[in-house]
């Protein structure tokens, strides 16, 4: 049986943390599909097609990650790509008891699918897109917190913003 795994985010923006996540979940799983799930308690500075444009772009050089999106529940996207796993990775202490919650919900509708939690790099376990989006658009540095093609999109966003002002 081939090792799929999901590893789904809003991706508003992807950051090296998320990044860091990704590649080393490729060594561990055959096929990783990086989904972009609509989280409606957020308001995304990117637009849906824009963050998978960015993601593909930063991900392309990992041959056995693919991305998509997808509006239902996680388990019903990982049971039609036929992933056995849910890869997430925590930052903190603090993630674990919303992580927790998540988990024992997707176990609850589907009891076939694990979830895995990798710890992510100490450089990146403060690093959130909310906060890198507090930066950028106050001109702050987050050149070694993002890819340059996602720092070069976020400056034009916050440049466009600054205009309208």
């Amino acid at each position: 049986m081939a090792s799929i795994a999901v590893c789904p985010g809003s991706f508003d923006p992807i950051t090296y943390g998320h990044l860091d996540i990704i590649r080393r979940g490729s060594k561990v799983f055959e096929k990783v599909y990086v989904v972009l799930l609509n989280n409606s308690a957020k308001n995304p500075l990117f637009t849906v097609e824009e963050r998978i444009q960015l993601i593909e772009e930063v991900t392309k050089d990992i041959p056995n990650v693919s991305v998509d999106t997808y509006s239902g529940l996680l388990v019903e996207y990982a049971k039609s790509v036929k992933a056995t796993a849910i890869l997430r990775g925590l930052r903190a202490v603090s993630d674990f008891e919303y992580e927790m919650q998540i988990t024992s919900m997707n176990r609850f509708l589907d009891n076939d699918i694990e979830t895995f939690f990798m710890m992510t790099n100490n450089q990146y376990s403060f690093l959130s897109s909310s906060i890198v989006k507090e930066a950028a658009k106050y001109n702050g540095r987050i050149t070694e917190l993002v890819p340059p093609i996602v720092e070069r999109e976020l400056r034009k966003k916050f440049q466009g913003d600054m205009k309208k002002s």
